[in-house]
Order: C-alpha cells, then sequence, then structure tokens
C-alpha cells in the first residue's frame, strides 16, 4: 500500500477503552485499510505503568511511554486518541494536540463539558479537529445524529436516559422492591457502577452528557452550575409503586434539554422524572441508554443501545477514527472537515438564553413524611394554594411512629412556584424530613 498515506496514531491513556480500541484496530486493520484506502500505524501508547503485566493486548516495551505530552507533542503523528480520564492533564495534551493543528478523539466527557469552549476555540485557531462520540452514550452514535443526520432541523426537544448505572438500579429496585442500597452494592459488585458511585447516582455525569447535547443541538456551551443537577439517591420503592398506581408511570433519570423556538429561551436539567410507561423510554431498562430527539423538520427519532463498557465506546472511537482518517486522505477532505467541525449552522448561539423558573412549567409529585395529626393535610393544602399550585391527585399511607406519607400530584405549574412552597413547607415544624418532589414528563413531541 506504498501509494497510499500512512495515517499514524497515538494513545494517550490505555485503560478498558483504549485497550478496546487497540484490539479491534489491531483485529480489523487489514479490513479498514482496504475501505479507507491508507494504511494505519498504532504507534505509541502514554500510560501510568509500562510494565503492566495483565493488558488485553500485547504491545511492544518500546511504544509506551509514562509521559502523556510528550505523545500530544509528538510531530509524527496525524491523530492522537485520549482516554484517560480526569480533566486536568487531559486538558494539557487536548489542547497541545490542537495546538499542532492535529486531530484531537476523545470520549472525555468530563473534559468536553468543562473546557469545550476553549479546545473548540483552540481547534479553530490552529486548524485542529475533534471528535468525541464515545463521550456521551458509547456505541449509541447521538453525536452523529444531531451533527450530520439531523442537521437541518432546529431542536425543541431531546431527552433521555445517559447513564446506565442509574437505570439499571432504578430498574432493579422496580422489579424486585429492594432498596436502594441494596441494588448499589450489588450493582458495584457487578462492575456497573464506579466506587464511589457519585458522579453516576447523583446526576453529574449525565449532566456532563447533557452539556455537550445542548452544545450541538443549540450551539451554546453551557455551565454545569446552571444545570438543574438531581440524582437518584432519595428514590423509593414505594415512589416507584405509587407511580404506577397513580397513572401507570415509571421513574426514569432523564437528562432534559427544551427550547421554546419561538423565544428561544433553553432549559437544562437533569432529575428523576414519571414517565408515562406507554412511552418508548420508559421501557428502556438496565443497563441501555436512550435519547428521543425531537426536531422540527424531522419530527421525533428514538436512539436505543448499550451507552457504556468498553467495548460500546471503543466501537464509537472507532467510529471517529474512521471519518479521521477519511478527513485526512480522502477525496472529500474539505467537506469532512466542514461536517465534522461539529459548529451548528442553524443560527442559534448567540440569541438562545437559559429559561428562568417562571418560563420553566410542568407537572410535579410530592412526598411528605408528616406527623399523623389533625390538621397537617389542610396546612399542606393551604400552602400549596398560597402559590397557585393546583393539586390533582392526594394519598395518604399511615407509617409506624404516628407518622404518614402524604403524596400529592400537581396539574401544570412552574419551576418557581414549586420552590416557593418548598420554601414554605420546610418552615413547618410537622414535616419529619425534608420534602420530596419528581417532576412528572409531560412532553408534547
Amino acid at each position: 500500500m506504498s501509494e497510499h498515506k500512512v495515517v499514524r496514531i497515538g494513545f494517550v491513556g490505555l485503560g478498558t477503552v483504549g485497550q478496546g480500541v487497540w484490539k479491534h484496530l489491531e483485529q480489523d486493520q487489514g479490513d479498514l485499510e482496504r475501505r479507507l484506502g491508507a494504511r494505519i500505524e498504532l504507534v505509541r501508547a502514554a500510560v501510568r505503568d509500562p510494565g503492566k503485566k495483565d493488558r488485553r493486548v500485547k504491545i511492544d516495551a518500546s511504544k509506551l511511554t509514562t509521559d502523556a505530552l510528550a505523545v500530544a507533542r509528538d510531530p509524527s503523528l496525524d491523530i492522537v486518541c485520549e482516554l484517560m480520564g480526569g480533566i486536568e492533564t487531559p486538558k494539557q495534551v487536548a489542547l497541545e494536540v490542537l495546538r499542532q493543528g492535529k486531530v484531537l478523539i476523545t470520549a472525555n466527557k468530563a473534559l468536553l463539558c468543562e473546557h469545550g469552549k476553549e479546545l473548540f476555540e483552540a481547534a479553530r485557531q490552529h486548524n485542529g479537529r475533534i471528535f468525541f462520540e464515545g463521550s456521551v452514550c458509547g456505541g449509541i452514535p447521538i453525536i452523529k445524529a444531531l451533527s450530520e443526520g439531523l442537521v437541518a432541523n432546529r431542536f425543541p426537544l431531546i431527552y433521555g436516559i445517559l447513564n446506565g448505572t442509574c437505570n439499571y438500579i432504578l430498574t432493579r429496585i422496580e422489579r424486585e422492591g429492594k432498596t436502594f442500597d441494596e441494588i448499589l452494592r450489588d450493582a458495584q459488585a457487578k462492575g456497573y457502577a464506579d466506587s464511589p458511585p457519585d458522579l453516576d447516582i447523583d446526576g453529574w455525569d449525565t449532566a456532563h452528557k447533557a452539556v455537550i447535547l445542548t452544545f450541538l443541538a443549540h450551539g451554546v456551551w453551557v455551565n454545569l452550575k446552571d444545570v438543574e443537577v438531581e440524582g437518584i439517591r432519595k428514590v423509593t420503592s414505594d415512589d416507584i409503586m405509587l407511580a404506577k398506581e397513580l397513572g401507570d408511570f415509571k421513574i426514569k433519570l432523564f437528562a432534559i434539554i427544551q427550547r421554546d423556538l419561538k423565544t428561544n429561551k433553553l432549559s437544562i436539567r437533569v432529575h428523576p422524572t414519571l414517565v408515562d410507561e406507554r412511552k418508548v423510554l420508559a421501557r428502556v431498562d438496565d443497563v441501555f441508554n436512550a435519547v428521543s430527539v425531537t426536531g422540527d423538520v424531522v419530527g421525533t427519532t428514538t436512539y436505543i443501545g448499550r451507552g457504556a463498557g468498553s467495548d460500546a465506546t471503543a466501537s464509537a472511537v472507532i467510529s471517529d477514527i474512521v471519518d479521521a482518517v477519511i478527513g485526512l486522505t480522502g477525496k472529500d477532505r474539505n467537506s469532512k472537515w466542514n461536517i465534522k467541525d461539529y459548529l451548528p449552522s442553524n443560527g442559534t448561539g448567540p440569541e438562545v438564553s437559559l429559561a428562568g423558573p417562571d418560563e420553566i412549567i410542568g407537572k410535579y409529585y410530592f412526598r411528605f413524611m408528616v406527623t399523623d395529626e389533625t390538621g397537617i393535610l389542610a396546612k399542606i393544602a393551604t400552602a400549596f394554594a398560597n402559590n397557585g399550585i393546583s393539586l390533582s391527585q392526594i394519598r395518604q399511607q399511615p407509617r409506624p411512629q404516628n407518622t404518614s406519607s402524604l403524596i400529592m400530584t400537581t396539574h401544570t405549574t412552574s419551576e418557581r412556584s414549586v420552590k416557593n412552597v418548598l420554601a414554605e413547607l420546610e418552615r413547618t415544624a410537622a414535616l419529619k424530613v425534608k420534602p420530596f418532589y419528581l417532576r412528572v414528563a409531560d412532553f408534547d413531541e
């Protein structure tokens, strides 16, 4: 293949995903080279321990280094795959690669969420390129769908299950009625949850991915502090059972990105959500991910698959490598690069602004633990009325030690009204613990 260009690839990080990418590239190298018309060389990798014996791939010691920046600065490389995790060192690596006008491939959602704006600016200034399909939902090609297949659309609604760990835990609680802590321990034993699991179960992993999808769909980088983020720690088996009784609902941890196409007000939220079990995403269980995308031209499309795991993410990274090789060697280089610049072309950037709590509208589910005494229900109902919130259902369940669980659902109201009523009720001595509430998915797709 001497007449074809050689594309030289380096790796920073060779954990489970990096090893999976290296392994599949070696196994399928001949087929890929025939399809791409270029030779692929796996040149070197930066790792913590070059002498590690239990890697799934055998790599000559001469190709290994502990110096991540040495790989980033290597002038012989065309592509650098950053697969190490964390933020600070990956940021240094990414900027170094982009400042040299090279191709950066990353699956690092936290890096993109925190520093995406700076990285893309470096890419623009130095003619570098960023590919990041593996950063959101692993094997589901949602980034390619938004940036290529659906490029003609504006997106009033994107929502989905972006974290397999949380989906697995909620599914098991629903099926078995066990406690959150019991299922979490089992998920960790099976390798479905990290230790500690905070990034997953507190919603931050999902929030990182939501910020990336917001950029792709709407052309703005939203600061993570402006995203409403709640995890699943407080969801109980009673909530899951009552959700079904109240209206055939299931509880899922959703990322929700909504934009009013008339006002260009945008909201990004991550929280447990009651969803009608007839909805497609309500039936996506276990470790699977799913994303529903509503475009103003195409309507609603749905993407379901394995969102995590070394092979699913490796598949996405290899897809990026293939696109990068085509861009570097193909006859359609210019058009391919323009497509993969990931700069939304629907004029959405400057005029989009974040919606305030008065502009975020929906229905809600509340659970209160109260003392079992006369007049408590009336006090709570009065607080709702004082804040203009109309109740649709009320249930009371006796509990031990002279307490009760009080369940209420509302008609449509605003996020501000909900915050106000919670603040008023938290001053009520009759409440045994802080109130718990869920949003109800009431999407007009």
